[in-house]
């Protein structure tokens, strides 16, 4: 390693949040440089499969293919559904942030995976990323990686939590000492806040729409909390098909309606932190009294969500400045930094 450091090629080791919703890349002494969604559309030709497009482009093809193609997510709920098209996912960010040049030497990388997923989930990420060219695979816990990239004292005997709310899990941790005093995952998080506003509006509309129509609705007008003062707050326009007619329709929804509609997986998380307070250690609560609990996540985002954990827990409760990139920062950070590298793991 060190004669490569001694020739001067520029680093290809990576840092990779793969995400259910998102895929994160982070290059060391670049930063973050890849951000798409963890979808993959397959085409059958002949009987034969091929990967037609990756990420964005992908993204765009959901709910729209025709018979030979298909649009995968191949994480659902923070693990590995399908091994061999998350391997092809994997492949493809590698050589667009790369291109596709041979490396001097091929990649280190450190991939986190959520704290609750077993041995052998974690072994199929670690095959996914060898398989796609790496030369060493470190794992590093989700809730850590997001602690990291939210720059919290994770290395000094101070207790803080942190919830990182992802597209599949929620994970509630509890961290001091380079390590997870307690950590627990819910099995809620984007995908099923979308979820909630498709059926919301199945059941009380009669209109079925899309999971992209979920996504985007949540995204412009998603809250956690009714509006103040009685008002319906903002509204937004919702096409979709008339389950009585069958035919294209178009509704509007408010925003009380939404914080209805997504009123279960918001309890559902906040379940989740109570669980970590009751099952904090003393000393730690103390800590945690001061420092408060820190939001990242792409969930967030989810307007007033963080007045809501405030009013349920009675502790302080900020969002992290970036969120949706916190945890790649922080398995990037894991990479990158000496202090740090106590946290990473082989699978």
């Amino acid at each position: 390693m060190s004669f490569w450091r001694f020739l001067k090629f520029p680093s290809h080791d990576m840092a990779i949040d793969l995400g259910t919703a998102n895929t994160v890349v982070y290059v060391r002494g670049r930063g973050v440089v890849l951000n798409e969604p963890s979808v993959v559309a397959i085409e059958t030709v002949n009987g034969v499969k091929r990967v037609k497009a990756v990420g964005d482009d992908a993204k765009m093809m959901m709910g729209k293919t025709p018979d030979q193609i298909e649009a995968i997510r191949p994480l659902r709920d923070g693990v590995i559904a399908d091994i061999d098209v998350a391997e092809q996912m994997i492949k493809h960010f590698i050589q667009k942030v790369h291109g596709k040049r041979r490396f001097p030497r091929w990649p280190e990388i450190v991939i986190c995976v959520p704290s609750g997923s077993t041995s052998v989930e974690r072994r199929a990420i670690r095959d996914a990323a060898s398989n796609a060219g790496a030369s060493q695979v470190w794992l590093i816990e989700e809730p850590m990686a997001a602690a990291i990239g939210a720059d919290m004292p994770v290395t000094e005997p101070i207790g803080s939590m942190v919830v990182d709310i992802g597209g599949g899990t929620t994970e509630v941790a509890v961290l001091s000492l380079r390590g997870l005093a307690y950590t627990t995952s819910v099995r809620v998080g984007g995908d099923k806040m979308d979820e909630a506003i498709s059926s919301y509006v199945r059941r009380n509309h009669n209109l079925l729409i899309g999971e992209a129509t979920a996504e985007r609705i949540k995204k412009q007008v998603g809250i956690a909390k009714p509006p103040p003062n009685g008002s319906d707050g903002l509204t937004v326009h919702i096409k979709g098909r008339d389950l009585v007619n069958g035919v294209p329709k178009e509704i509007t929804i408010n925003q009380r309606q939404i914080a209805e509609a997504l009123s279960e997986p918001v309890n559902t998380i906040i379940e989740g932190v109570r669980i970590a307070l009751e099952n904090t250690a003393p000393e730690l609560a103390a800590d945690i009294v001061d420092q408060g609990i820190v939001l990242t996540g792409g969930g967030a985002l989810l307007q007033g969500l963080d007045e809501v954990l405030r009013d349920e827990t009675g502790l302080p409760v900020t969002v992290a400045d970036d969120p949706l990139t916190c945890v790649a920062i922080g398995t990037g950070r894991a990479l990158e930094e000496e202090i740090f590298r106590g946290v990473l793991q082989t699978a």
